[in-house]
């Protein structure tokens, strides 16, 4: 009689070009994907959530073909997903790994939490410091306010 095999991994194509986003906090995956409009991009995006982690006990994780990032989409990375790992794939192999940044200055994407902010009334980009970069808190340029993480709308 044949012993029957428990398969414990599935196995996904090789990216031959494109880019990696790994060690994302299971619970920002979709955040991800929406703020870089990957849920609307029309090449192979292979995502993962909840996946084992020997670093973060669970992780995400995002493979996009034919897609390298910009500087702003990077920084919209590591607003949503700090602990999020970068890797560059070209012709199947690796070359660049990176850990995000979080950036010390955040342009257009976040919108401020405050009713009364000038950018909620006029047609001005918003722009924040980042004063806490572990806790990820901004403080807007135009009228001062404070946004934590929790509070984050991205625009």
């Amino acid at each position: 009689m044949e012993s029957k095999k428990t398969r414990k991994e599935l196995i996904v194509s090789a990216l031959e070009n494109g880019t990696v986003i790994d060690h994302i906090p299971s619970k920002n995956v979709f955040q991800v994907i929406k703020i870089l409009g990957l849920d609307s991009f029309d090449n192979q995006i292979l995502f993962g959530t909840n996946l084992d982690s020997r670093r973060y006990g669970k992780k995400g994780i995002i493979k996009v073909k034919n897609k390298f990032f910009e500087k702003e989409e990077i920084n919209k990375i590591a607003i949503a997903a700090p602990s999020a790992t970068l890797i560059v794939i070209r012709d199947f192999e690796i070359i660049e790994k990176k850990a995000v940044e979080v950036p010390e200055v955040v342009d257009k994407f976040i919108k401020c939490i405050n009713p009364n902010c000038v950018t909620n009334h006029e047609n001005i980009p918003t722009r924040f410091s980042v004063i806490d970069k572990d806790a990820i808190k901004l403080q807007c340029h135009y009228c001062e306010k404070t946004t934590s993480k929790e509070n984050f709308i991205f625009i």
